[in-house]
C-alpha cells in the first residue's frame, strides 16, 4: 500500500504541479476541436484565481459557490476556493432561478462563480433574497471590473447598493497583480494553503432532494482524502491514463473522480455536452471513464437498436459475435480458463464485430465505472460482453461518496463490491445499509434534526435496502423510502422490477406505482428512436410520439414486455396495468435529478391525473396505453 501524498485538497494543486509537469493535463472539448491546459498552467491559474478571491475579500470559512457546467473552469475555480481557505458549495447548472436561491440563501454564500449568462441570469432574479451575496462572477463573459482594484466586493457592493459582477478573467488578473506587487505572495499562499486543518469544511453539498428538500451536507477536507486513499487502493490509473468526464461535477461521484485522477497525474477531458458525448469519445480515446447507469443503458440501446436495420447476415453476425463475448466475459468472472476452440471463436468474433463496437468509445478503454445508482445485471452483463469491464460502486453524498466498489480483479455482477478500506458495514434488522468510518460526513448544514436523525450510535443511515453476501459483497435492493407498501399490505420494491423493464431498448423510462393501491402499476417512457426502428424494422408506420403512444400495435408491444417481466415476479409484485407517457421525463422539468434519477414525488404530481385514471378504470387520451 502506498502511502498518500496529501493531507488536504488545498495540498493537491502543489501535489500535481510537482509530480506530474504535463504538457497536456485538463482540458475540454469544443466542436471539432480539444483544447488542454498544462500542468503549470492549471497551477498558475488556480494560484491567480486564489489569490483574486482575496482581494475580493475571501476569508476562511467563507462560501462561494460554483453554477457551471462541467468544464476545466470548474475544477481551478474549486481548487482556487479551497486554498483560499474558503469552502466550495457546488450548484447544478440545471437547476431552476428559485431551487438555485434556496442554496445560495441557506449556505450564506458570498460569490457565486457562473459559467455564463444564462447562469448568471438566475442568481440575479434572486439577488433580492440573499442578503450575503456580495459578487458575481462569470467565466465566460466580458464584463470588465465594476470595483476599484483596492476595494473588496464587500465594500463595492455596499456603496453602489448593487450586486458587484466581474468576469473571471479580471479576478484572476487581480490576483496576479497582488502576485507581482506584493512581495512573498507566493511563500504566503504556499503557506495558507499548507496549513488548512483536515477537519475544516472543504464543501457543502445539496442533495437533489429526490424525497423532500434539498440538505446541504458538510464534508470536510479528511472526509475526502480518507475516501481518495481507500479509492485510489481499487481504482488503478497512472499518469498515461486519458479520462473523459461528463457528469456533473456538482455531484460528489464526479468530482472525487477528477480529484483523484489529477492525483494520479491522469489527464482529464471534459465533454461538452451529453449530446456530444459519442463524438467527444472518438475525439479523445478515453482509457477509464466514470457514468452513471442511464448512460450504459442507452449506450446498449444504441448498439442493440442499430441492428435492427442491419442486414440479417449481420444480425445473425452480431448475435454470434456477442453470444461468444458473454461466454468469455462469464468464464473471466468465474475465474475458469478457455478451451481452445472458445479462445480462438473469441479472437474471431473480437476482430470482426466486438472491436468494432468498442470502436465507437474511442477503442482504448481499459474499464468503466458506474456508480449514483443501481446498474441492470443485463446492462453489465453485455459491457462485459463487448470487453467493457464494468465496476459498480456505491456510496452517497453523505460519505464522501464512496463505500464499497468492484475490485477489478474479482467482480462480482449483482453487487455493487465490497466496502473499502476504512469502511465498516452492517445490516440493521430492517434491511437497512449502515456505515461507519472516517469519509463519513460532519453533519447537514444549519440541520442538526436530519444530522441526528442520519447518524445514531456512530452509524450513519444510508436510507438503502440491502444484503451483503459470505465474502462482504454488498447488494442494493432499494430505497427504504421508497418501498411501495399496496392496500393489500405487500411490500414491493420497485427498483429491481423497474430495471427488468427497462431490459427492453425501447423502455427508456419506468416508473412503479402502487403504494396504498390495490396492485402496482406502471408508467412507461418509450425509447422513441429506438421503438421508431423496431417500428421501421416491422414495416409498420412511424408517427408522433403523442399518437404512437394511444397505437393498439405499440401498446401490445409493451404489453408483451410487461408480460415477460410477470413470469419472474411473485404475483403481489406484478405489473397489472401500466400507462405509456408522450414525453422523456426531463431535468428541465423536474421529474429527474441532475444525476438522471427520477424524482417519484414530481413525477407522481405531474402526471397524476394519467394514474389516477390507471386506478379508475377510465381511459384518456394519454392512459389509453393502459389497457391490456
Amino acid at each position: 500500500m502506498t502511502e498518500f501524498r496529501i493531507g488536504t485538497l488545498a495540498e493537491l494543486p502543489f501535489h500535481v504541479s510537482g509530480r506530474y509537469p504535463k504538457p497536456e493535463l485538463l482540458g475540454r472539448c469544443l466542436g471539432d476541436r480539444v483544447e488542454m491546459r498544462s500542468s503549470r498552467q492549471i497551477f498558475d491559474e488556480v494560484r491567480d484565481l486564489s489569490l483574486g478571491l482575496n482581494v475580493l475579500g475571501v476569508e476562511p470559512g467563507d462560501r462561494v459557490a460554483i453554477l457551471s457546467d462541467s468544464r476545466p473552469e470548474w475544477t481551478i475555480a474549486d481548487l482556487a476556493i479551497l486554498t483560499a481557505g474558503a469552502i466550495t458549495v457546488p450548484v447544478y447548472s440545471t437547476l431552476p432561478p428559485n431551487q438555485v436561491g434556496y442554496i445560495l440563501a441557506h449556505s450564506g454564500v458570498r460569490i457565486v462563480v457562473a459559467a455564463d449568462e444564462e447562469q448568471a441570469s438566475k442568481v440575479r432574479l434572486e439577488c433580492a433574497n440573499l442578503p450575503a451575496l456580495d459578487a458575481l462572477v462569470l467565466i465566460d463573459s466580458a464584463t470588465s471590473d465594476a470595483a476599484d482594484d483596492d476595494q473588496s466586493v464587500g465594500d463595492a457592493a455596499t456603496a453602489e447598493g448593487a450586486l458587484v459582477e466581474l468576469s473571471l478573467a479580471e479576478v484572476v488578473a487581480r490576483g496576479h497583480r497582488k502576485l507581482m506587487t506584493v512581495d512573498g505572495q507566493a511563500r504566503l499562499y504556499k503557506e495558507r494553503a499548507h496549513s488548512i486543518d483536515p477537519d475544516a469544511l472543504a464543501t457543502i453539498i445539496y442533495t437533489s432532494g429526490t424525497t423532500g428538500p434539498p440538505k446541504g451536507v458538510k464534508l470536510s477536507h479528511r472526509n475526502f482524502l480518507a475516501n481518495l486513499a481507500d479509492v485510489e487502493q481499487r481504482i488503478q490509473l497512472t499518469e498515461e491514463d486519458t479520462t473523459l468526464s461528463f457528469l456533473p461535477l456538482s455531484h460528489a461521484f464526479e468530482r472525487t473522480a477528477v480529484y483523484l485522477y489529477l492525483y494520479r497525474g491522469a489527464t482529464v477531458v471534459f465533454a461538452e455536452s451529453l449530446d456530444t458525448l459519442g463524438r467527444d469519445m472518438q475525439q479523445v480515446r478515453p482509457t477509464v471513464m466514470t457514468g452513471v447507469p442511464r448512460v450504459y443503458e442507452k449506450l446498449r440501446a444504441r448498439i442493440l437498436s442499430a441492428m435492427v436495420d442491419a442486414p440479417r447476415f449481420r444480425q445473425a453476425l452480431f448475435a454470434w459475435a456477442l453470444s461468444i463475448g458473454h461466454a468469455v466475459a462469464t468464464a473471466a468472472l468465474a475465474g475458469t480458463s478457455l478451451g481452445p476452440w472458445t479462445r480462438l471463436r473469441a479472437r474471431l468474433a473480437d476482430r470482426l464485430v466486438l472491436s468494432k463496437i468498442r470502436a465507437r468509445t474511442g477503442g482504448r478503454l481499459r474499464f468503466v465505472v458506474s456508480g449514483s445508482a443501481p446498474l441492470s445485471r443485463e446492462v453489465a452483463e453485455f459491457l462485459f460482453a463487448i470487453g467493457l469491464p464494468v465496476l459498480e460502486g456505491y456510496g452517497l453524498t453523505e460519505t464522501a461518496p464512496v463505500l464499497t466498489t468492484n475490485p477489478l480483479s474479482a467482480p462480482r455482477l449483482g453487487t455493487v463490491g465490497t466496502a473499502v478500506s476504512s469502511v465498516e458495514l452492517r445490516i440493521a434488522d430492517d434491511g437497512e445499509i449502515l456505515a461507519r468510518g472516517p469519509n463519513v460526513m460532519v453533519g447537514y448544514y444549519e440541520n442538526p434534526e436530519a444530522t441526528a436523525a442520519a447518524i445514531r450510535e456512530g452509524w450513519f443511515h444510508t436510507g438503502d435496502i440491502g444484503h451483503l453476501d459470505a465474502d462482504g459483497y454488498l447488494s442494493i435492493t432499494d430505497r427504504k423510502k421508497e418501498i411501495l407498501v399496496t392496500s393489500g399490505g405487500k411490500n414491493v420494491a420497485p427498483q429491481p422490477i423497474e430495471a427488468l423493464l427497462k431490459r427492453d431498448p425501447v423502455v427508456a423510462e419506468a416508473m412503479l406505482i402502487g403504494d396504498r393501491r390495490p396492485y402496482v402499476s406502471a408508467l412507461l417512457v418509450p425509447d422513441f428512436p429506438a421503438l421508431e426502428h423496431r417500428l421501421v424494422a416491422e414495416g409498420l408506420k412511424v408517427e408522433e410520439p403523442r399518437d404512437l403512444v394511444n397505437r393498439k400495435d405499440v401498446r401490445s408491444l409493451f404489453q408483451s414486455i410487461i408480460d415477460e417481466a410477470n413470469v419472474l415476479l411473485a404475483s403481489y409484485e406484478q405489473v397489472k396495468r401500466f400507462a405509456l407517457l408522450p414525453v422523456r421525463l426531463s431535468i428541465e422539468t423536474g421529474e429527474l435529478t441532475p444525476t438522471l434519477k427520477i424524482r417519484r414525488r414530481v413525477v407522481a404530481e405531474q402526471w397524476r391525473v394519467v394514474i389516477n385514471e390507471i386506478y379508475d378504470g377510465h381511459t384518456s387520451t394519454v392512459n389509453k396505453a393502459a389497457e391490456s
